[in-house]
């Protein structure tokens, strides 16, 4: 359908509202409910859409309410507008007053503990009115949450390939990841450590498919030596940091966690050189968005840290 100023005059934003509420309430009467609209307003305005499209955008289903292909292109459309519309208030708030405003970020544990931690604590020291939203998850998550426009960007280790044509990234630095135990491991007390001195010691560690693991078990390996026993497998980096304070287990995290969480933790890192440790920490955003001023300034300052981590 081409676009021409009838079909401009006719689209409400109101009534595209309406369609996402019914979309994402799951009904007619909990979207009603949710907008404190009455149903008949609802149908009404998804009648006034379809009207004016002259296509329809929902039908029943087996489970309820379903979205058409055209529907579906609709809602795709309706969270660019009301996401576009948002940041263009941000940016007036922000002319208004560039001491304030809200940014969202989407990290991964380890990066939020690290750069992100960082960057918060000296934006929120200098713009007190900022506000941040930070959502932690593994990568793929984050980047669902992108792609849906729930967050401004992601701080993330970039590993693997962005399977999106939507999305770029930038990288800032290199994490590096360190073996480590707890400050009354017997191991904790040795200047020297060897690889060897590893291969009997109860290991915490992510599944086998993750980048640290295999990290771990590709230098077991170059040295000749059989990987160690997993004796507890669990994907947070904090869970594992905790067992390991206790001196029982050894576990391999970045480091940068370690420098944040040794004090309170009691943890060490062993002297021992893992080839290969090295992974990637970028920015990943979406081709087509506009970021808001808010989120410039933050991506600003973490381009400031990362090129002082960078040298470290």
């Amino acid at each position: 359908m081409p676009w021409d100023d009838k079909v401009g005059r006719r689209l409400k934003l109101k009534d595209l509202q309406a369609l996402m509420a019914v979309v994402d309430a799951g009904g007619v009467g909990k979207a009603a409910d949710r907008l404190n609209y009455s149903q008949p307003a609802v149908s009404k305005a998804i009648a006034n859409l379809e009207r004016t499209l002259g296509r329809r955008l929902l039908e029943r289903g087996r489970n309820g309410i379903e979205l058409t292909p055209y529907g579906d292109a609709m809602i795709k459309c309706g969270v660019a507008v009301f996401d576009d519309l948002r940041k263009g208030i941000e940016e007036i708030d922000f002319l208004t007053d560039p001491t304030s405003g809200e940014v969202r970020i989407g990290s991964t544990e380890p990066v939020s503990a690290g750069i992100l931690s960082a960057v918060v604590h000296q934006l929120a020291r200098r713009y007190p009115r900022l506000a941040f939203d930070v959502v932690v998850r593994d990568p793929s998550g984050i980047y669902r949450e992108l792609e849906q426009r729930n967050i401004d960007f992601a701080l993330v280790q970039l590993v693997g390939h962005i399977e999106s044509d939507h999305m770029k990234s930038e990288i800032l630095y290199h994490e590096p990841v360190v073996v480590v135990a707890g400050a009354q491991h017997p191991l904790a007390r040795k200047r020297h450590v060897e690889l060897a001195d590893l291969a009997n010691e109860p290991w915490v560690l992510p599944d086998r498919a993750s980048f640290i693991s295999s990290v771990v078990a590709n230098c077991f390996r170059a040295k000749g030596l059989k990987a160690p026993v997993t004796a507890l497998v669990a994907a947070s980096a904090y869970f594992r940091l905790m067992l390991v304070a206790g001196g029982h287990f050894l576990t391999v995290v970045p480091a940068v966690m370690v420098q944040v969480g040794r004090k309170p933790w009691s943890l060490k890192m062993l002297p021992v050189e893992l080839p290969g440790n090295r992974r990637p920490v970028g920015i990943v955003t979406l081709k087509s968005r506009a970021l808001s001023p808010v989120a410039q300034l933050c991506i600003e300052h973490i381009r400031a840290v990362a090129k002082t981590m960078a040298r470290k």
